[in-house]
């Protein structure tokens, strides 16, 4: 079966690169071995896995027609973030600051992969292939052919894995990838708590580990904690109520008294960069091209600004053009370069600033927080970076 494009992975940044390009001349399979053929379906209750959406995204989502339909009652808005250190540190600041109404939108993953399906498998140029599993990648002249498992073989100019950080495209496309593991793992849960958040998101940098709180509408909010291996072991084994407190006192109890509102999941935390995020007939987005520390929020906004970035060089091709072509798709890369680097290694750094358990480390690093909080200039540029990835 032959197309131009394949998209591989059919989450949030595969399923809004098919979205983009729903008036291009393009057609399109995407392929997933997860989703159903219909679509996820929202489950009762609330989401554990929860996004940052910075302003940019949510102007991304809004040309897809995608932001307007949300339910806004589910998504709430970030209008100030407190930062604290480990050693009294302490750095606060406000959507004004950076010239924005609000820093993010904090809402659940399936409530946007939901209508962001429910718009694809309506499109005239998007074929579904799902559940899927792609089975093997070869080269066939001008073409790459994804055979996919106990079904057809898809043939395409180019393949586009967004495919996630254990990406088969990449690795099957042989392209190498410089991977780090943290040491840690991110625990994640929402929780209802006993007083209200005041559309505040905090962040703490504890000698356990950064965690941080996401206001969600009413009075809830969304836990990240990433902790040691051995650490995270521990929440994990906690009793639910044991839980609460810990993570209660753990924020210095400035939201009272939690209650579980989802159930605890956790994931393992590593850094991962490739040389290059393409390859002759290839494109990588978002956590296939990329992993960073959980601690900036901008994992997401990195996808959708890659999906944003491909659908416009993808829908501005002419017909005589090769999308596969190398050349071609080298603007992609050369347009995606700088804010990813700067993403990952200040995240980076700042990771492993702050893993630092040397003294006088610590005592540099909350003089840092408490300097940048007495220079105006550099609390706004801290609020832009909490915003949109940039200084």
């Amino acid at each position: 079966m032959k197309f131009d494009l394949i998209i591989v992975g059919g989450g949030l940044t595969g399923a809004a690169l098919a979205v983009a390009l729903r008036a291009s001349r393009l057609s399109v399979a995407l392929v997933d071995s997860a989703i159903p053929a219909r679509g996820p379906v929202k489950a009762p209750g609330w989401d554990a896995r929860i996004y940052a959406y910075t302003p940019a995204s949510a102007r991304f989502l809004q040309t897809l027609g995608i932001w307007d339909r949300l339910d806004h009652a589910r998504l709430c808005a970030v209008e100030r973030m407190q930062i604290h250190g480990d050693a009294g540190g302490r750095l606060d600041f406000a959507a004004p600051d950076g010239g924005f109404s609000e820093l993010a939108w904090i809402g659940e993953a399936d409530l946007l992969l939901c209508e962001l399906w429910e718009s694809l498998i309506r499109q005239h140029n998007v074929t579904v292939f799902a559940p899927a599993s792609p089975a093997k990648l070869a080269r066939s002249g001008e073409a790459m052919e994804v055979a996919l498992e106990n079904g057809p073989t898809l043939s395409a100019s180019l393949v586009v894995g967004a495919d996630g950080r254990d990406s088969w495209v990449r690795q099957s496309a042989a392209i190498p990838a410089r991977v780090r593991a943290y040491g840690q793992r991110a625990i994640v849960a929402n929780f209802r708590t006993s007083r209200p958040h005041g559309q505040t998101a905090h962040q703490w940098f504890r000698e356990d580990g950064v965690l941080a709180w996401l206001p969600l509408p009413g009075e809830r909010i969304s836990l990240v904690w990433s902790a040691a291996d051995e650490t995270a072991a521990a929440l994990m084994a906690l009793a639910d109520d044991d839980f609460c407190r810990c993570a209660a006192s753990a924020g210095e109890g400035l939201l009272g008294d939690f209650a579980l509102e989802t159930p605890r999941a956790a994931f393992a935390l590593r850094f991962m960069r490739v040389d290059s995020i393409v390859a002759p007939r290839i494109a990588l987005a978002g956590d296939a091209a990329h992993a960073i520390h959980p601690l900036s929020g901008h994992g997401i906004n990195l996808g959708f600004q890659d999906a944003r970035a491909l659908a416009e060089l993808l829908a501005g091709a002419g017909a005589w053009q090769d999308i596969g072509e190398y050349g071609f798709l080298r603007r992609y890369a050369r347009a995606r370069a700088e804010e990813p680097f700067m993403l990952q290694y200040t995240t980076d750094g700042l990771a492993r600033l702050f893993a630092c358990r040397n003294p006088l480390a610590a005592k540099l690093r909350n003089a840092g927080l408490n300097f940048t909080a007495r220079l105006p200039p550099l609390a706004k540029a801290l609020a832009r970076y909490a915003a949109s990835g940039n200084i």
